[in-house]
């Protein structure tokens, strides 16, 4: 049931992303200052590449927080559509109310 590993990935990524923030946006500031010479937008492109990828936040994805499923995934609850009809099935999510037809 559990893809701890991907989880753990994901926190990894969320970490690095709020690390190099700052620098990230500072460095694009940079590369994207037309009044700058060419020669230091360029060093700054070089900077840029020579971060983590992982600390882009382009990298980030919306995943389950017990299975690590990337698909189905409710943003409120941070669960995915399955976890969601299985906590909700147990009661185990206040104000949730399973219905039928």
């Amino acid at each position: 049931m559990a893809k701890k590993s991907m989880i753990e990935r994901e926190k990894k990524r969320e970490r690095l992303v709020a690390q190099y923030a700052e620098k990230r946006a500072a460095l694009k500031e940079i590369i994207n200052d037309q009044s700058r010479p060419m020669e230091e937008r360029f060093k700054a492109s070089l900077k840029l590449a020579e971060l983590p990828r992982n600390s882009s936040a382009t990298r980030l994805h919306n995943r389950c927080q017990l299975t690590g499923r990337p698909h189905a995934y409710y943003r409120k609850l941070k669960l995915s559509r399955i976890m969601l009809r299985e906590l909700g099935s147990n009661g185990q999510i206040p104000g949730l109310v399973k219905s039928s037809w």
